[in-house]
């Protein structure tokens, strides 16, 4: 277990950090349609993994939805921001990675300008057409109730290089999602559709998906 680092007063305004201070950064942002019973423990692997790697791992909890704190649009990405900003100035990359949900919350921080790099695992990156096809029984509309600015589609090209990792065979979030913001972003996205895989390989430390993460990261030092 990592050093826990508190962002705010509330019990899930907390970083997990690992790994060596003065390395590149990563803020790894777990999924889970932003529900309750979802938390940073997803992204556990990953952050050991590029803790051994040489980087500063920051594994993000935020507020969610079904908590008495009150998670959902706007105050979840409020959180993510608020846990990015605590890593203060740095000189070098700080790169969001985040997974499904997560993949939204970090292409939204791409947009802010709070990030250097972004990868998207699986990402909710359209979410007017999250909502068209009812992905998660309908809790895209119930986390951002139809807020254009919730959607990371809205604000593409954000300016900074983009990976977009998606199983083809993802039954979870569809990789139309990835397809479509990739459109929208241009030349500064690149697209990786992986065949014969789905939602999960993506936090699997020892999957080739994440391999692929790992060799952009690399590039981005």
């Amino acid at each position: 277990m990592g050093q826990l680092i508190a962002y705010g007063s509330k019990r899930d305004q907390v970083v997990e950090a690992d790994g060596p201070d003065d390395g590149p950064a990563c803020v790894l942002i777990h999924g889970g349609f932003w529900r309750a019973r979802y938390d940073r423990s997803l992204m556990d692997g990953l952050a050991r993994d590029l803790a051994a790697r040489g980087w500063l791992t920051w594994n993000l909890e935020y507020r969610r939805l079904g908590m008495r704190s009150r998670g959902g649009w706007p105050q979840t990405f409020e959180d993510v921001l608020a846990g990015i900003d605590a890593l203060g100035e740095r000189d070098g990359p700080v790169i969001a990675v985040g997974h499904s949900a997560g993949g939204h919350l970090a292409l939204l921080a791409a947009a802010q300008g709070r990030v250097t790099g972004v990868v998207s695992q699986a990402g909710v990156a359209d979410l007017a057409e999250a909502d068209r096809l009812g992905l998660g029984g309908g809790v895209t509309r119930r986390f951002a109730r139809g807020d254009p600015a919730a959607d990371p589609i809205r604000h593409a090209p954000t300016g900074v290089p983009t990976l977009l990792v998606h199983g083809a065979r993802d039954d979870t979030v569809p990789p139309s999602q990835s397809e479509r913001y990739a459109a929208a972003a241009g030349a500064e996205a690149e697209l990786d559709l992986r065949p014969d895989e789905g939602h999960f390989e993506h936090i699997d430390p020892s999957s080739g998906a994440w391999a692929r993460v790992v060799a952009w990261l690399e590039a981005q030092r």
